[in-house]
């Protein structure tokens, strides 16, 4: 089988401010919108953002939690600098890990955590 990654899908409650966070605070380049759903090109795959009913239990389950999406950027500490700039509440700042890279997770609106990796 021939698998490839089309998307990584990320559930937030405001639909119009998850889309300006990622369009105008963390400066993603649009590829789709629509009315809740988005793809923002990041290379090999998407990271797209879809809405939910907050008031559904299930799909607010989905909301607010560690996503496991490690975006890399080439310059870790600049990309901090900035986005800490912009309003961006990040966990705690860069760190080395002992593998090599260095990773700093960051909040979205809807409190879901993503990472940037540096090598």
């Amino acid at each position: 089988m021939d698998y490839t990654m089309y998307a990584v899908r990320v559930f937030v409650t405001d639909w119009p401010r998850a889309l300006e966070f990622y369009t105008q605070t963390l400066g993603m380049r649009t590829a789709l919108a629509m009315d809740g759903w988005a793809e923002f090109d990041t290379g090999a795959a998407h990271l797209a953002i879809e809405a939910v009913d907050p008031a559904d239990p299930e799909s607010r389950a989905s909301v607010g939690r560690f996503v496991g999406v490690s975006l890399s950027v080439p310059d870790i500490d600049a990309t901090y600098r900035t986005l800490t700039q912009r309003g961006v509440i990040f966990v705690a700042p860069p760190e080395r890990q002992p593998w090599g890279g260095v990773l700093a997770h960051f909040k979205d609106p809807d409190d879901n955590v993503l990472t940037l990796l540096g090598r």
